[in-house]
């Protein structure tokens, strides 16, 4: 199949770039967040595309207080991989790597109604490249993909029912960009025999200070042994290669007792040829990912929906249940606090996500969703 994406030197495969290999689970998505410079809201974007499945999908989430206001959208993908729009959601690539507008059109096509936004990015570096996340369960390859992140800073405005904000001076957040291999759409029929156990631990603290980025995430193992790691200090400007990387690094979480809900946490950072780094963490909102899609019973990433649908949801924060597997997944907008010998200490904003699921010994979890317990 012949699409324009053909036209442009970017296959992968010798086939069309309409054939992403043979793998169903294959993706390639977009995620966006951004807050503003007082953390009284933030939000965040999800746009993704499954060839094998022939799916393209969008949300666009917006975070008030203990309010989330979140769009979907879902529509046949028919091959064509240029076409970065689904419904009203639509991403436009200004200049690769550096510049990405968003617009949201409101769910009814009218930016006159319910959601709507016009942004702006522009990286505050050259982005970071991952380590590539591989990871088998028994035989499977359950996970095999790329990632690049970069902090940006924003500029524009979200409306939500006639309530426009228009982010301030100093507006900033992260973005990242993968592809490649992770489980999508409906569940597979016939798993492995006879059956493996759901375990996930993952930990991601993109933070903005005044005038460097600084990266850390890490998935561990049900006996906290890390199985992708990595840390990154980029300076503002700093262009490919020009960044500090260190597997040098490590991270603890503070849960609410009774839920996996952080309530705080902490990264030590040990950068080539300097002090170690120490952030801490302190909560100003909980963001939902299920808002985006991440493992939404009805709008999950590639599931099919219809041929084109759109659906607003709206949900209170603070209602959700913290044992529900769905609703484990979590951004937490922080302030942080980075202090590093030789530097004045300096307070900063940041993301601690995290979703833990299943068995982790150094926390005593032994189900897929038991609660932390003190002590």
């Amino acid at each position: 199949m012949l699409t324009p994406a053909d036209e442009f030197p970017i296959h992968q495969t010798p086939e069309p770039v309409a054939y992403a290999g043979s793998d169903r689970n294959f993706y390639d998505r977009y995620f966006f967040s951004g807050y503003q410079p007082d953390l009284s809201s933030y939000f965040a974007v999800a746009f993704g595309m499954y060839p094998a499945l022939n799916i393209a999908d969008a949300h666009f989430s917006v975070l008030r207080g203990d309010r989330q206001y979140n769009l979907h959208a879902s529509r046949l993908l028919d091959g064509d991989r240029l076409r970065l729009e689904v419904g009203p959601i639509s991403i436009e690539v200004l200049e690769p790597l550096h510049r990405i507008r968003v617009r949201v059109a409101g769910e009814h096509g009218s930016a006159a109604e319910g959601i709507s936004a016009e942004l702006e990015l522009t990286g505050r570096s050259f982005p970071i490249e991952e380590p590539r996340f591989t990871r088998r369960y028994g035989p499977r390859l359950l996970f095999d993909y790329t990632r690049l992140t970069q902090n940006v800073r924003w500029t524009g405005w979200i409306d939500v029912d006639g309530a426009r904000e228009q982010l301030e001076p100093g507006a900033v957040g992260t973005r990242d960009r993968s592809w490649g291999i992770r489980p999508v759409g409906s569940s597979d029929a016939q798993p492995s025999a006879p059956g493996l156990g759901a375990q996930f631990y993952w930990l991601w603290t993109p933070t903005n200070l005044a005038a460097r980025s600084v990266f850390f995430h890490v998935n561990n193992d049900a006996e906290g042994v890390p199985w992708n790691l990595r840390a990154a200090l980029c300076a503002d400007g700093a262009g490919q290669g020009e960044v500090l990387e260190t597997a040098a690094a490590r991270a603890s979480v503070d849960f609410q007792p009774g839920t996996r809900y952080p309530t705080g946490g902490a990264v030590e950072i040990d950068p080539p040829g300097e002090p170690t780094l120490r952030l801490a963490f302190e909560p100003a909102l909980r963001f939902q990912m299920r808002g985006l899609g991440y493992h939404h019973p009805t709008w999950g990433h590639g599931k099919f929906v219809a041929p084109l649908a759109v659906e607003r949801e709206d949900f209170v924060v603070s209602e959700a249940d913290p044992a529900d597997p769905t609703q484990m997944h979590l951004q937490t907008l922080c302030r942080v606090r980075a202090e590093q010998d030789g530097r004045p200490g300096e307070d900063a904003a940041g993301l601690f996500e995290s979703l833990v699921l299943g068995p982790y010994t150094p926390y005593g979890f032994t189900s897929l969703t038991d609660g932390y317990t003190p002590g």
